[in-house]
């Protein structure tokens, strides 16, 4: 699973201009109508001059050009050369956000469905060239639509847990799950005072991402911090571990800092936590 190029798709065709434009469209519309004879396809045309093929029109929710979801894709021009691919897991994204072809074209399906999109330049880079699209290109994507989400608050919940579920596989890690979503793995667990969630406490860390990539790190005699004070992934991880104990906090973001996230840490974001409980303080 992985972001690419289209969750940050900026709609380049507006600038074209409108005889670059209609050039565009009757020779896409071309393009399209050769490709689906050729294969064979039992293609539909929206008003828009969109084409896709329903292979399974799928049964769960039903997708909308304003949905979040989650889709497995591969790109490929006319010419069958391949630009872009996700794994079978798919991508997380926001329908709004990508190009008008995607958002129009998911809304087709259901849940568990799948097909394909043919996309015309109008509909995606107009007189663009993108990486290795070229300007004016028809795109097509065989696509799957795994899942939709009421929210972007759903769609993190889901990203969230396979993030922490696949990072705790590749590292062959014995992480525990409790029933807010956090995942915690005792290295060491330590044998001095318990702390509760209303503790004050004193633990030395390193936070990174999903990644590895480090966002933040104590010095190694810690810092003090009350505990109700704290995102809510740290007020319930740091009492699993008594005094001395160490260990892995793996959060997901809606016990962290949510969708909007804050500073360097993005909105969304799966943050994995290296702590050492130093010390339970005393009033």
């Amino acid at each position: 699973m992985k972001y690419t190029l289209f969750i940050l798709a900026i709609c380049l065709f507006a600038s074209c201009s409108k005889n670059e434009e209609t050039n565009y469209i009757e020779e896409n519309e071309k393009d399209i109508i050769e490709y689906v004879q050729t294969h064979k396809l039992d293609a539909k045309k929206s008003s828009t001059g969109l084409y896709y093929v329903i292979d399974e029109a799928g049964t769960g929710k039903e997708a909308n050009p304003d949905s979040y979801v989650n889709a497995s894709y591969k790109g490929y021009l006319t010419n069958g050369d391949v630009f872009d691919e996700s794994d079978s897991n798919g991508i997380y994204t926001y329908l709004q956000q990508v190009i008008p072809g995607w958002a129009e074209g998911i809304s087709h399906f259901k849940e568990g469905g799948s097909g394909k999109l043919l996309i015309p330049a109008h509909l995606a880079y107009g007189n663009s060239s993108n990486g290795s699209i070229p300007a004016g290109s028809v795109l097509i994507f065989d696509i799957k639509l795994i899942e939709v989400f009421d929210d972007i608050d759903s769609l993190y919940e889901s990203k969230n847990e396979y993030e922490i579920t696949t990072y705790i596989a590749e590292n062959d890690l014995n992480a525990q799950k409790t029933e807010s979503g956090l995942y915690y793995v005792i290295e060491e667990e330590g044998t001095g005072t318990q702390p509760t969630a209303s503790s004050n406490v004193t633990v030395a860390y390193k936070g990174y991402f999903i990644n590895d990539s480090e966002f933040d790190s104590s010095k190694s005699d810690g810092i003090s911090f009350d505990l109700q004070k704290v995102i809510k992934g740290w007020t319930e991880g740091i009492p699993y571990f008594k005094e001395g104990g160490k260990g892995k906090l793996l959060i997901p973001s809606h016990l962290a800092y949510g969708s909007r996230g804050t500073g360097p840490i993005p909105g969304g974001a799966t943050l994995i936590f290296d702590i050492h409980l130093i010390k339970v303080n005393q009033d």
